[in-house]
């Protein structure tokens, strides 16, 4: 969970400004949101010790009304006692449940199945949304993005296991009580939520999750 309510609100009024240009304000209100919209950026700045070029780097380059972004992760159980996790290459081989960004052009169950094809090289089947999380209100790092997170039940099909991919370095099945003890990819996936996950291994039918 956010510890820097600062950041959240600079964040928060970032938003606004840029859904207030949105709305194709006229000339006076304008330059306003333009305004609020650059001290914002100046303020994320000071507060994340970065050139402000790189803030607006990288920011999502978009215009329109301000939404979240959203996260694909797929939940894939062996047995009841089994997830399936890979090793993520830019955060240290850390582990986290496969998945990504939601690409346009593509449903969530549809980016569930490639990027777990992409990053395991298993074929599998969506087969239902377990739970709809809001990044913030978990234990996430920071950072400049609203993000919802999509965790959806998958089942293998098919495919052959990889040992590594482009995106990852390692995939496994691991065992429910060897999970307090992995190192996380914490950007990505908490224990809390995986935990609360666990349970739909031997009842799929739970009611889904969100917050």
């Amino acid at each position: 969970m956010s510890a820097n309510p600062w950041l959240a609100a600079v964040k928060r009024i970032l938003a606004l400004s840029q859904t207030g240009l949105a709305f194709q304000p006229g000339e006076y209100d304008r330059e306003r949101y333009e305004e609020i919209r650059q001290i914002s950026l100046s303020l994320l700045a000071d507060i994340s010790n970065a050139p402000i070029e790189q803030i607006i780097s990288l920011l999502p380059h978009e215009i329109g009304y301000v939404t979240p972004k959203v996260d694909i992760r797929a939940v894939i159980f062996r047995g009841t006692d089994e997830i399936l996790m890979v090793q993520e290459k830019i955060d240290n081989d850390r582990w986290t449940l496969p998945g990504g960004w939601a690409d346009v052009g593509y449903t969530p169950f549809e980016v569930a199945v490639k990027e777990t094809f992409e990053e395991t090289g298993l074929h599998v089947e969506a087969v239902r949304l377990l739970a709809v999380f809001d990044k913030r209100k978990h234990d996430h790092p920071e950072e400049l993005w609203y993000v919802y997170k999509f965790f959806i039940l998958c089942r293998v099909t098919g495919g052959e296991m990889l040992d590594q991919t482009n995106e990852t370095s390692g995939v496994s099945w691991i065992r429910f009580d060897a999970l307090p003890s992995l190192d996380l990819s914490v950007n990505r996936v908490a224990y809390s939520q995986i935990s609360q996950l666990l349970p739909f291994a031997s009842d799929p039918g739970l009611p889904v999750l969100c917050d």
